[in-house]
């Protein structure tokens, strides 16, 4: 019996031999790398880089590290495909960028708890408190049952207008 023009029970050819309308060996090097219901995997690949480089990269690599290479491949196609003119590079520095962005926001970040510490050092010394005098030291439980006890940060306490422009205000 044949079935879609094929003898049953014969393997399909991989996505490389299916795009390239080729019959696919028993070892051909884009089988296990490019299995055949992964079609757009292969095409993106092969429109960047062409079958034929892609096959001769494949076969000066050892067999171990030809996974790796496939990998680096679909991934420089699919940004390719999605940005052409940058390809990776415009992803790397878009990323880049967030980190940059992102370690800006977090140096602000611990600049205001300094700014917010500093204030509220100040403002428990000018009541007489220090964060190291006894009635602040002990247990947790112990701090909350005092009776004259002033939590350790109050948020009447920080003068909002020498702060400026906090990054958490909206």
């Amino acid at each position: 019996m044949k079935e879609g023009g094929r003898k049953q029970g014969a393997p399909a050819p991989c996505a490389a031999c299916k795009l390239l309308r080729r019959r696919c060996a028993q070892d051909c090097v884009f089988a296990p790398y490019f299995p055949a219901d992964e079609p757009q995997k292969f095409a993106n690949v092969h429109k960047v880089f062409g079958a034929s480089n892609v096959n001769k990269m494949l076969q000066e690599l050892p067999v171990h590290q030809r996974g790796d290479a496939v990998s680096s491949m679909v991934y420089e196609a699919n940004a390719r495909v999605r940005d052409p003119v940058y390809g990776c590079v415009g992803a790397i520095s878009s990323l880049q960028q967030q980190i940059d962005a992102l370690q800006t926001q977090l140096a602000l970040a611990q600049a205001e708890v300094v700014h917010l510490r500093v204030r509220q050092t100040a403002t428990l010394s000018n009541h007489g408190l220090s964060p190291a005098s006894p009635s602040n030291s002990g247990s947790p439980s112990s701090r909350l049952m005092g009776s004259q006890m002033k939590p350790m940060f109050d948020m009447d306490m920080v003068d909002h207008t020498s702060l400026g422009e906090s990054m958490w205000s909206c």
